[in-house]
């Protein structure tokens, strides 16, 4: 765990914040590769990609505080508050709102969203691969207690300071569990769009293989709020039984819808 690069005084530069800006510029140049090889112009995915980012750290907050509501309803100040501002979010709402403003986006400049959507995919697995890695470095999104032989320690008192992370009881490396998962969804996605494929299937298999490891993950992640309807699942899964369906549809609805 390595939470800050450097320390001047009070100010500091955060890993997490270094390998999340490394991640979406390794992302976008991949994503700018593809476009290239399936005849769209890299200026336009580009212009989108920054779109999209943008959005993404909007959502990602905004699901954040409608995850834990309760709590931001009695501290309101908090919403606006720097701790809220440093925090990444929740990727799933960062993903939702991606995918709201890619879709006004490309219906503005008349591209069709699924060939866009496959272009990015590879590019977002990638630069979520890469975001996590900095999640393990800062301590943040933390497992539940475990004593397998891979647990993960965290000892830095600057860790506990900045996200809360448990120091001293061995956890699960949750963090590295869906980064490794990411690179192989990364690996299976670039795979499959340099190959022949119908329009639309290499973002839905992105939409159905990462909300299945998230799903997975999320049994053995450390969670403050409670699960909704007082269920086992927690919020995360619930989103996750949304984006599978759409995912499954991109690549086999619309096989159908066109066949029909």
């Amino acid at each position: 765990m390595f939470p800050k690069i450097f320390s001047i005084g009070s100010f500091f530069l955060p890993t997490y914040g270094v390998l999340v800006t490394l991640g979406f510029l390794l992302g976008l140049w991949v994503t700018g590769k593809l476009a290239r090889r399936q005849g769209l112009d890299p200026r336009v995915t580009t212009d989108l990609g920054i779109y999209v980012a943008l959005a993404g750290l909007g959502g990602a907050k905004l699901m954040m505080i409608l995850y834990d509501l309760p709590y931001y309803v009695k501290n309101p100040l908090e919403i606006v508050s720097f701790s809220t501002l440093q925090a990444g979010g929740v990727f799933f709402g960062g993903l939702i709102g991606a995918l709201i403003v890619a879709v006004w986006y490309v219906r503005s400049r008349k591209l069709r969203f699924v060939k866009v959507g496959d272009v990015f995919a590879p590019g977002i697995a990638l630069g979520h691969a890469i975001g996590r890695i900095g999640c393990f470095s800062a301590g943040c999104c933390w497992g539940q207690e475990c004593k397998l032989p891979w647990a993960v320690t965290f000892h830095d008192p600057e860790a506990y300071k900045l996200v809360g992370v448990p120091l001293g009881i061995p956890l699960h490396p949750t963090q590295l569990y869906e980064s490794i998962a990411e690179f192989l969804i990364f690996a299976i996605l670039y795979r499959s769009i340099r190959r022949s494929h119908r329009e639309g299937a290499v973002i839905g298999l992105y939409l159905v293989l990462y909300p299945t490891a998230r799903f997975l993950v999320e049994f053995v992640r450390a969670h403050d709020q409670a699960n909704p309807f007082g269920w086992v699942l927690t919020a995360a899964q619930w989103t996750t039984l949304f984006l599978i369906p759409l995912g499954l549809w991109l690549m086999k609805g619309r096989e159908q819808e066109a066949a029909a």
